[in-house]
């Protein structure tokens, strides 16, 4: 499997290899996206780190039900991308290893979710390999 790799690693720096696994999840009408706002104003897709053995399918479940609100279906695997980059938050180098999938909608169990267009996504997603998952995923619906 070929990974594509965004960011610049610097030599000096020790990198902290984080998997996560993302959801690209589009409304009925295929022309609104899932993403997950946070408080700092950043954007993501919804999804994120794999925790103790747990599977891609059931992080990416936990991670639904924790950041929407709503149970999904795993559906077609669009590929692995990573990315370098320093976390102003923790302080610390990262390498993100994301798994992205398709997936889609099950029941809302709380908070709704926020829809915006693809374009609105590409363009506010902070991290480069997640804007890189969103344009395979419009390749596939």
């Amino acid at each position: 499997m070929a990974v594509i790799t965004f960011g610049q690693k610097e030599d000096a720096k020790q990198y902290i290899k984080r998997p996560a696994v993302y959801c690209l999840m589009f409304n009925k009408q295929k022309d609104r996206i899932a993403i997950i706002k946070t408080g700092d104003g950043k954007y993501f897709l919804p999804g994120g780190g794999i925790e103790n053995n747990e599977t891609h399918e059931g992080c990416i479940k936990r991670e639904a039900l924790e950041e929407m609100g709503m149970e999904i279906e795993l559906g077609h695997f669009i590929g692995c991308a990573q990315r370098y980059f320093f976390s102003t938050n923790e302080y610390k180098c990262y390498l993100s290893e994301g798994y992205f999938y398709l997936c889609e909608m099950g029941k809302q169990v709380s908070e709704p979710t926020v829809w915006v267009e693809p374009i609105r996504a590409v363009e506010n997603l902070f991290h480069e390999h997640q804007i890189w998952a969103v344009h395979e995923a419009l390749k596939l619906i």
